[in-house]
């Protein structure tokens, strides 16, 4: 089964192109170049088509359980000194609205496939985040302090909130 990753899409028509319809992603963004005189019909359906075609890509280029497991023991070891536990780190496909989530009672942290197409640091900031909640459930100035010891915190920070992703409140 396929799950719709949430994308925007951003449709450029274009008086040269005749009949090709072409998407390309960048930065989350779903670019669908098209001819001018392409009715609504022909977009929708190309923009269906083009969706799946990107999910499928994404779902098979998203890192694997394993490498998202070895990096957040990195980060744990990097900012935390190593005495973060947890019971497991993995991708998810059922989160549309967040990046990720942490159940600190069972130390169960879950990010988004949606990761998967945005730069590392950012991947890396949100695992941060999530690794923090096993300290700090809540947002309260604690947890920003252990959030903020990931030295890409704000431009992360940033790069979400200039792609419309739901700031993480400070």
């Amino acid at each position: 089964m396929l799950y719709w990753v949430s994308m925007d899409v951003k449709i450029i028509r274009s008086k040269r192109r005749k009949k090709t319809v072409q998407g390309s992603l960048q930065d989350g963004v779903l670019v669908v170049r098209a001819p001018e005189r392409a009715t609504q019909a022909e977009l929708d359906r190309a923009v269906g088509a083009l969706k799946a075609r990107m999910e499928r890509r994404l779902l098979t280029q998203a890192p694997s359980d394993e490498l998202l497991e070895r990096r957040a023991r990195e980060l744990n070891r990097e900012h935390f000194g190593g005495a973060l536990r947890w019971s497991s780190v993995r991708w998810v496909t059922n989160q549309h609205t967040q990046l990720g989530s942490c159940t600190s009672l069972d130390g169960t942290i879950r990010l988004s496939h949606r990761l998967a197409q945005m730069p590392p640091f950012v991947r890396d900031y949100v695992l941060m985040h999530e690794l923090a909640h096993l300290l700090e459930p809540n947002h309260g100035s604690r947890f920003w302090e252990l959030v903020n010891r990931f030295p890409r915190a704000e431009r992360a920070r940033g790069y979400l909130m200039a792609i419309g992703s739901e700031p993480l409140e400070e």
